[in-house]
């Protein structure tokens, strides 16, 4: 700690660290337009100027000294701050009326506070021409004032050259070179940085202002990583998404899945319970729908299939409802291995923090990480930035925006390498200190038990730090209920009366109605928040409306093992009901159906499965480790980052996105 002088106050900050950064950490606002903490400093607003005593100087890139004298509030610098502001209105529209950034505006604002009342200036105004960057990015360039944040975003965290400077003098401006597609999972982050109205969200155009607006804290369910978001609320309507600041988790960054996706909640919905034979839909009452069901749970055998999108509590009171009847129901998993990952309880354990303290490595095994966790992989790229950073892939070539090392391997020689047979890349992991491991689920989809995985490496680099990467909101939350078994055929044989929540519209759904279809004596639920064209094509069906994210609280489980909760934002169609609340109705004498009700039962009860092949095993006999791992070619588990599950599939905005982005590529990247 120094000591520093702020207006003849003494105080203490840190040693290194600029003056705007002092102020800011003494409390003291300086004002600014190019500055922002998670960016490299620009310094060529010139908002930010403060006096050193001998003269002017931006405090964002000068750096603090000891016993240095800095005043904030002079005349001089009062008169400075005028003048900025009156040159970048100079050639600024006077269109706040119409802008979406009325009421939110940092030029807006400040003008207010430290602008002037007049202006000197009486000749035309320039006009710049504006830019296409597809269908989230609305662009009016001649409200740019050029603080380049856009750019350096795009240069230093979205991994994508889009934005530049072009001109120079009174002609410059930003834009991009060739036309094209901002093509980033991560672009709608330039809508919050830009402090103008010049790039604006363009599904959000002309729909509301700030301060008609509700807002609603809550966390996004489209990846494994759980981002804090705001919903922002007009009346009934879900207006906007906004990324909450968490530094332990998604810093200032949202995906544009999270961003723009909730469109989805007013196409192809589900609002009241049907019964569908052949081509004929009847509408069905609640009440005779749960005691149909309650009939059948005591008569017949009944399946219940999800996936590992389902919430926590959900999950345990389906192991509830499978206690209360034995012989009759069964639940089983889609979409998951038969090893589930021994559950770290320590949700204090912030691994996504280590990355911007220790790590300097990092090794992904099978994981195409842009696409299965966009804010882990921004996170990386501005490790990379910022510092002496190392990434290696292997076992899937991926289109990756961070320079790195490819290693193309098999499974069994990834496994051959992490055992110490392979002298240069085995060196070369015992090389780096404290390196970071991310594990792709495509890797876990070829083999079963990811603890051998672990225990290869944690044997030779004991520092290591493991990420597992999974593609649904839930994964975890499954391997800490347990006993999960995934689907086999047998169990479809078996049932009489099939239970479909939350499943996703993909190849392993359209086989298992498939199946089911062909069966004369089987009754087919579909419970989820949209209906799909796969109920068309089953001949008898019985389609249920359940709640989405928004409309609902429940728990979820994220990557690193920390435990959040959803927030109801609006209300939801009015025959829907939420699937924890569907399911409790089944159970006999069970009327709590908060999403905390079973928390503490599932943390203490919480068992994991595990495989009893001996395919594969550790040379050491006293690990006595051993699994299955499949001989297919390793391949990515996302093809399209756009449409991922079945909300995003009905969402208008992520449909045009993944259009856009197929039509720009070709088949030979």
């Amino acid at each position: 700690m120094i000591r520093i002088k702020i207006n003849n106050i003494e105080f203490f900050v840190k040693k290194n660290i600029s003056i705007l950064e002092a102020c800011r950490y003494v409390g003291i606002f300086i004002p600014r337009f190019c500055y922002h903490e998670k960016l490299s400093i620009a310094g060529n607003c010139r908002m930010c100027l403060v006096d050193n005593g001998i003269k002017l100087v931006s405090s964002c890139t000068a750096v603090v000294e000891d016993n240095p004298q800095i005043f904030t509030d002079t005349p001089m610098v009062k008169k400075a701050r005028e003048n900025v502001i009156e040159s970048l209105l100079l050639n600024h529209p006077l269109d706040c009326p119409i802008c979406d950034q009325g009421g939110e505006c940092d030029l807006q604002d400040q003008t207010k506070l430290f602008g002037g009342d007049y202006s000197r200036f009486f000749h035309s105004k320039r006009g710049v021409e504006d830019k296409e960057c597809g269908p989230l990015i609305k662009t009016i360039m001649t409200r740019c004032i050029h603080c380049t944040r856009c750019v350096r975003y795009g240069t230093e965290v979205a991994g994508v050259d889009y934005f530049g400077t072009l001109n120079r003098g009174g002609s410059t401006e930003i834009g991009n070179y060739i036309p094209k597609l901002f093509d980033s999972e991560i672009s709608g982050n330039v809508i919050d940085l830009c402090p103008v109205g010049a790039l604006t969200s363009k599904p959000y155009a002309f729909k509301a202002r700030p301060w008609e607006l509700r807002i609603t804290e809550s966390i996004d369910l489209s990846d494994s990583l759980g981002s804090n978001v705001y919903f922002n609320l007009k009346e009934t309507h879900l207006i906007r998404v906004l990324p909450k600041n968490n530094i332990n988790i998604n810093e200032n960054w949202i995906s544009d899945k999270a961003r723009f996706s909730f469109d989805a909640l007013e196409t192809n919905r589900l609002k009241q319970p049907t019964w569908k034979k052949l081509t004929k839909l009847f509408g069905v009452e609640w009440s005779e729908l749960l005691e149909s069901i309650n009939n059948e749970l005591h008569t017949s055998n009944t399946l219940f299939i999800f996936d590992s999108d389902l919430d926590l509590t959900s999950l345990n009171l389906l192991k509830k409802l499978q206690r209360q009847y034995p012989n009759k129901v069964n639940i089983k998993i889609i979409n998951q291995n038969t090893n589930f990952n021994n559950f770290d309880t320590n949700i204090e354990d912030h691994k996504l923090n280590e990355i911007n303290k220790n790590i300097n490595t990092c090794f992904i095994i099978s994981s195409n990480v842009r696409l299965e966790s966009a804010i882990l992989n921004s996170r990386l790229r501005s490790k990379y930035s910022n510092e002496t950073f190392n990434l290696i892939t292997t076992g899937l070539k991926s289109k990756n925006n961070i320079p790195s090392r490819i290693i193309n391997l098999r499974l069994k020689n990834i496994l051959n390498l992490f055992e110490g047979k392979s002298i240069e890349f085995s060196e070369l992991m015992i090389k780096y200190k404290n390196p970071l491991i991310i594990v792709g689920e495509s890797f876990k989809q070829r083999f079963n038990n990811l603890d051998i995985l672990k225990t290869l490496i944690k044997k030779y680099i004991p520092s290591s730090l493991f990420i597992y990467l999974e593609n649904s909101s839930n994964s975890k939350g499954v391997s800490l209920v347990g006993n999960i078994l995934p689907l086999n055929s047998r169990d479809i044989n078996n049932a009489n009366n099939v239970f479909c929540i939350n499943l996703q519209d993909n190849y392993k759904t359209r086989q298992l109605l498939k199946k089911l279809n062909k069966k004369t004596n089987s009754k087919i639920y579909w419970i989820n928040s949209h209906l799909s064209d796969l109920v068309n094509k089953i001949k008898e069906c019985w389609a249920i409306p359940a709640l989405s994210f928004y409309e609902d609280e429940n728990l979820f489980i994220n990557l690193e093992g920390k435990i959040q909760k959803t927030l109801k934002a609006i209300n939801g169609p009015t025959g829907g009901r939420s699937i924890r609340k569907f399911i409790s109705l089944l159970l006999q004498n069970d009327n709590n159906v908060s999403p905390f009700s079973y928390l503490s039962e599932i943390l203490k009860n919480s068992s994991y499965k595990k495989v009893k092949s001996s395919t594969y095993y550790i040379n050491n006999k006293k690990d006595k480790l051993k699994s299955l791992y499949s001989v297919y070619p390793i391949k990515s588990t996302i093809e399209d980052f756009y449409r991922t599950n079945n909300f995003l599939k009905n969402s208008p905005t992520m449909w045009n996105c993944s259009n856009k982005v197929r039509k720009n590529s070709t088949n030979f990247n």
